[in-house]
């Protein structure tokens, strides 16, 4: 098995969890469901929020999350599992924070840094690819 960060496309597919909606929860997302702002105010322990329809928690808000890919136009057509630019100056995040409001905690907000950047907004989540991958 090999650790890894997910692309954006793979992040999306995960936090929509089968849905359509703006978050994985409806059209609609409060403080009561993720940690975004009018919260705690700080980062939270995974398991406080409900999770997705898939089980993961906290794909909204708590922290953004490093994607794999550099930052450019978003792809378009309708690619499976598109994979982003091979190079740039930013790296994708997406998912929102503890410090920003639901708008950006949607499932298709994107957001960049810089790789040397450190927030305590910013964190990452790892997905797992069969070795034979």
């Amino acid at each position: 098995m090999t650790y890894q960060l997910p692309t954006e496309a793979q992040w999306e597919y995960a936090c929509r969890a089968g849905t359509k909606t703006d978050f994985s929860f409806g059209d609609s997302l409060t403080s009561g469901q993720a940690n975004i702002s009018g919260g705690p105010r700080e980062t939270t322990d995974v398991g406080k929020y409900p999770a997705n329809g898939w089980g993961f928690h906290d794909m909204h808000g708590n922290v953004w999350e490093w994607c794999a890919d550099w930052y450019g136009d978003y792809p378009t057509g309708g690619a499976r599992d598109p994979v982003g630019p091979a190079d740039g100056s930013f790296r994708v995040s997406r998912g929102g924070s503890w410090l920003f409001t639901a708008l950006t905690a949607r499932s298709a907000y994107r957001d960049r840094y810089l790789p040397a950047d450190s927030y305590s907004s910013l964190g990452f989540r790892l997905s797992l690819r069969p070795a034979s991958q």
